[in-house]
């Protein structure tokens, strides 16, 4: 089976951008969204702006990938919880949910995925199996600290 899936983790908001969002982090992003900059109609927008810090490495479990996020915004966790409480508060009800999220994507029977078979035993398997994953206690307590909500995206592109 071929697997393609990376994590992220992302703030948003109605009315912040993501440049004032790095301003107040002093955390550059390696994505962004900029709210009405996929418009191609007068009145349809893309709900948010979204700052993101992303891992894409292939090769890796999903826990890895969280992991490697988390290490990079770990040492911020008190300033990004700030951001978002205040990026909840201003949004309030019209928000599209929590400001800050961490993100598990995960497309199966990819034709751009890693070749990993499900079936096969891990001790068969060179490097990390991709099917199954795992949040730990430091990652767990990230997410409570920054009051981020947890979001598994998951597709099958079986023809």
């Amino acid at each position: 089976m071929l697997i393609s899936q990376y994590a992220y983790f992302g703030l948003s908001s109605l009315t912040v951008s993501a440049a004032e969002m790095t301003a107040v982090l002093g955390i550059e992003p390696d994505e962004t969204m900029v709210r009405g900059s996929r418009s191609t109609g007068p009145r349809v927008l893309p709900v948010l702006h979204r700052w993101k810090i992303v891992c894409r490495e292939p090769g890796l479990g999903v826990d890895e990938q969280v992991a490697r996020v988390v290490a990079r915004l770990a040492p911020h966790a008190d300033a990004i919880a700030a951001l978002t409480r205040r990026l909840d508060a201003e949004d309030g009800e019209d928000g599209e949910g929590p400001s800050a999220v961490l993100e598990v994507v995960r497309v199966f029977n990819d034709e751009d995925g890693q070749d990993r078979l499900a079936g096969t035993p891990p001790e068969l398997v060179e490097g990390p199996g991709l099917l199954g994953w795992h949040l730990g206690r430091d990652v767990l307590a990230f997410l409570h600290t920054t009051g981020a909500a947890l979001d598994v995206d998951e597709y099958d592109h079986a023809g």
